[in-house]
């Protein structure tokens, strides 16, 4: 049963992932290019343009490729909602899951790997978007800073953030830091 709380001060409504699966079932977020549920409220992001979406498609095939020869029990999907109860629903530009086919969100507990490329977004990839990803605890959080020729690789998930962090410039080779056979080029991907 429900019990009515006297209002004595605005209160902040949190979306619950449910919630917000429903308003997406109801055309409500159709009008926007992409949608996340972070932190019980709905962000909405710009649409992608060829640099970001060259440097995604490029991380894309690398990771498949990679993850086919040495750990086929994974996969890479592109833009797949991410479900993180209670009040979270990111949808990452790459996500490495073990449960790539099925319907709804892709589940936390298969989660990998996640990738963000940024173009714009950078102050929210490396702030905002690694503490959820570290709360949620996700093995491993990569931001591929366009502006910067970089990725940034995020490990060792925590409560309070990610307790180890580094960067690799753009035409060197990547190593997961999680995944020890996962290994890919970051040349060409601008």
């Amino acid at each position: 049963m429900n019990v009515h709380a006297p209002l004595d001060a605005p209160r902040r409504l949190w979306l619950r992932v449910d919630d917000f699966m429903i308003l997406g079932e109801a055309g409500v977020l159709d009008d926007f290019s992409k949608s996340e549920l972070i932190d019980g409220e709905v962000i909405t992001m710009n649409a992608q343009y060829r640099p970001h979406a060259f440097a995604q498609s490029q991380l894309l095939i690398r990771l498949a490729m990679a993850l086919q020869e040495h750990d086929p029990r994974l996969a890479a999907v592109i833009e797949a909602a991410v479900a993180m109860p209670p009040h979270d629903m990111p949808e990452p530009d790459i996500t490495v899951t073990s449960e790539p086919r099925g319907d709804g969100p892709v589940p936390l507990s298969s989660v990998a790997l996640v990738v963000e490329v940024c173009n714009t977004t950078r102050t929210y990839d490396l702030g905002p978007k690694a503490a959820l990803y570290a709360r949620h605890l996700v093995p491993e959080y990569w931001v591929v800073d366009l502006q910067d020729s970089a990725i940034v690789r995020h490990w060792q998930p925590g409560p309070t953030g990610y307790g180890q962090r580094d960067s690799t410039p753009f035409g060197t080779t990547l190593a997961s830091a999680t995944l020890p056979a996962l290994v890919i080029s970051t040349s060409g991907l601008v």
